[in-house]
């Protein structure tokens, strides 16, 4: 099915996952001056819908194409069923997080490889997400740094395991990362109805990144809370970090 988007176009892509054992929607947004001519970087959202609708990541791409800021990148948005299926699929200790790994690793991107004029390059692809999508895309990368060689990762949920995943990373062939968290997240809520500091774990993951000395950055968002609010501010800048 085509959708016509803004100044670009919205496809959606419907791939089977054996991992997953279920059908997943894709949901592509190619720039206005898209060609099979040219050769395109991928950035794949978890969070998909969201990122369109909340963080209008397909609006800020057509400005940015127009601006010159952003290469010749095609926008991915992967979206969840529930919040239950959500904590399954993207947190360290979800039933189908090295599932769904696999799902992003060995099914979209041959899927997308073979269907759109792509790299086939890890430099040329990156993972973005919010929360639990950002400490998705993290673990993904770490894993799979020749298959993704960028993450962009706002307010991630950090523990022991996102710690010890960062603490193997492979720094013969580093991933660069783009980190942001806000100030105020001291509280957030969570899935099971509790509440969670996640600024000081961050600056904890801060610390031991800039340690291992992978490429990074990192910023701290100023009054910043666990909303939609500051991560769309804040997407403009980490468009800019990706592929750069």
């Amino acid at each position: 099915m085509v959708i016509i988007g803004r100044k670009g176009t919205m496809l959606e892509e419907q791939v089977y996952s054996r991992y997953l054992n279920e059908t997943m929607t894709l949901k592509v947004y190619l720039p206005e001056s898209f060609s099979d001519l040219y050769k395109y970087h991928l950035c794949i959202m978890q969070d998909g819908n969201d990122y369109y609708q909340l963080g209008r990541a397909a609006t800020l791409s057509d400005r940015m194409h127009t601006n010159g800021e952003m290469p010749n990148t095609i926008l991915v948005g992967i979206h969840y069923h529930d919040k239950f299926d959500r904590r399954e699929k993207y947190h360290p200790q979800g039933r189908q997080q090295q599932a769904y790994m696999k799902f992003l690793v060995q099914e979209v991107v041959p899927f997308l490889d073979e269907r759109l004029p792509t790299l086939y390059m890890g430099q040329s692809r990156a993972l973005i997400g919010d929360s639990l999508a950002g400490t998705l895309a993290l673990m993904t990368a770490l894993k799979y740094p020749n298959t993704f060689s960028n993450v962009v990762m706002q307010s991630p949920y950090v523990d022991s395991a996102v710690f010890e995943a960062v603490k193997k990373a492979d720094t013969e062939n580093p991933i660069a990362i783009y980190h942001t968290i806000g100030t105020e997240e001291t509280a957030v809520d969570t899935t099971d109805g509790g509440q969670a500091d996640f600024l000081t774990p961050n600056r904890n993951l801060n610390e031991q990144i800039q340690e291992k000395g992978l490429p990074y950055t990192y910023h701290e968002l100023e009054n910043g809370n666990h909303t939609w609010k500051y991560w769309q501010q804040d997407l403009h800048r980490a468009f800019l970090s990706l592929f750069n």
